[in-house]
C-alpha cells in the first residue's frame, strides 16, 4: 500500500495535531526528546566554559614565543553575571556623543526660533510684517475702489 511522499521512519509515523489540540495545549506527540536535548546542551555549555578558561592559558604555535602588543587585537571578555558591576556607567562612543550634541543643539535652536531670537526668525517676522502691511494696503485700496464704483453708479442713476 502506498504511503505517499514521505516514507516511514523507525521512530514512528508522523502525527499532526488538530487546531483544537493546539489551543487546548494537549497533544499526543511526546515532548521528552526536546527536554533531553536541552539538558545535554546545558551540561556541554558548562564543560566548554571550563575548557575555554584552560585553553586561554595555553598559547598556540609561536604565540607563546613572541609577545605581541597589538592594539587591534580584540581579546574576548568573558564575564559572568555575578561579576558584572551594575553601578559602572558605560562611556558613549564619539559618534553617539556627537549625535546627542547635535540633537540638543537643534532643540536649542528651535526653541530660540520659536521665541524669535535668531536671525532667521527675525527675517521671517520682518517678511511677515511686510506681507501683512501689503495685504492691508491692498484691502484698503479694494474698498476705496468699490466705494468709488458704487458712487459712480449712484451718480449715474440720478
Amino acid at each position: 500500500m502506498g504511503r505517499g511522499k514521505f516514507k516511514g521512519k523507525p521512530t514512528g509515523r508522523r502525527q499532526f495535531s488538530t487546531p483544537e489540540e493546539m489551543i487546548a495545549g494537549t497533544s499526543s506527540r511526546p515532548r521528552t526528546f526536546k527536554r533531553e536535548e536541552a539538558e545535554e546542551e546545558d551540561i556541554s555549555e558548562e564543560e566548554s566554559e571550563e575548557e575555554s578558561e584552560e585553553e586561554s592559558e595555553k598559547k598556540k604555535g609561536t604565540q607563546g614565543v613572541i609577545e605581541i602588543d597589538n592594539p587591534n587585537l580584540v581579546k574576548p571578555k568573558n564575564m559572568k553575571a555575578r561579576d558584572v558591576d551594575l553601578e559602572k556607567t558605560t562611556e558613549l562612543s564619539r559618534r553617539e556623543r556627537e549625535e546627542i550634541e547635535k540633537q540638543k543643539a537643534h532643540e536649542r535652536y528651535m526653541k530660540l526660533q520659536e521665541q524669535g531670537k535668531t536671525e532667521q526668525a527675525r527675517k521671517d517676522l520682518e517678511r511677515l510684517a511686510l506681507i501683512r502691511q501689503q495685504r492691508a494696503e491692498a484691502a484698503k485700496k479694494r474698498d476705496e475702489e468699490k466705494a468709488a464704483k458704487e458712487q459712480k453708479k449712484t451718480e449715474a442713476r440720478k
